[in-house]
């Protein structure tokens, strides 16, 4: 059992460290992605720099990523380690943000994030994508629509009946401020009115996240 609880941890930060859009756009366009925009390496970069089945692609890996660490450490504790669980997840998240492949230089790990949402608390991560997209379909900005997805996720949390379990509401808070904190430039940006929007396609181009 004790080697249950030691697997999870190499496994989690391996799984999130799998570089998806590095390779995408290496296998596809011949570029380093981290050369380009704003040198993430998350879909968004892909999609201005790459294309859209693309940058489809590296998405749906990075939300897999998230999922499978959360899956793969309940399937090897239990359902009720949820210290573990969210654990699993965090180290997911720090896979693809410092991706061990990469000399540490990845994406902001929202897609990732939403995939960990998805396997620990799915209604909280669905109402998390939900308030992405609805920013999104406004402002067509996607640093915005993530920074506000992650900011509602504590509440969101709580809404949904997890408040009095001291992980989770701890991963609200911990994951919040590091997309905050992965977003800073974007913030710059947006408070000087220069973050571009979605669209936009251009080698000046700066990259937000993926959906959270």
């Amino acid at each position: 059992m004790i080697a249950h609880y030691l697997l999870v941890i190499p496994i989690a930060y391996l799984l999130g460290s799998i570089p998806s859009g590095y390779l995408a756009a290496r296998w596809l366009a011949g570029i380093d992605i981290r050369e380009h925009g704003s040198g993430s390496t998350g879909a968004t970069n892909v999609l201005r720099h790459v294309g859209k089945t693309p940058a489809l692609i590296v998405f749906l890996v990075d939300v897999f990523k998230g999922s499978a660490a959360v899956l793969v450490a309940k399937q090897l504790l239990g359902g009720d380690a949820h210290g573990w669980l969210v654990a699993a997840g965090l180290l997911a998240l720090a896979g693809h943000i410092w991706p061990i492949w990469l000399k540490g230089k990845g994406g902001k790990a929202v897609a990732t994030g939403l995939g960990m949402l998805l396997g620990l608390l799915p209604a909280v991560g669905l109402a998390s994508l939900g308030i992405f997209l609805l920013v999104l379909s406004f402002s067509r900005i996607v640093s915005l629509s993530s920074v506000v997805a992650a900011l509602a996720l504590p509440a969101l949390i709580w809404i949904a009946g997890y408040s009095q379990t001291t992980a989770y509401m701890g991963l609200g808070v911990l994951a919040a401020l590091l997309v905050v904190w992965r977003h800073r430039g974007n913030i710059k940006r947006l408070l000087a009115g220069t973050e571009p929007k979605i669209g936009k396609r251009s080698s000046q181009a700066h990259d937000s996240a993926p959906p959270p």
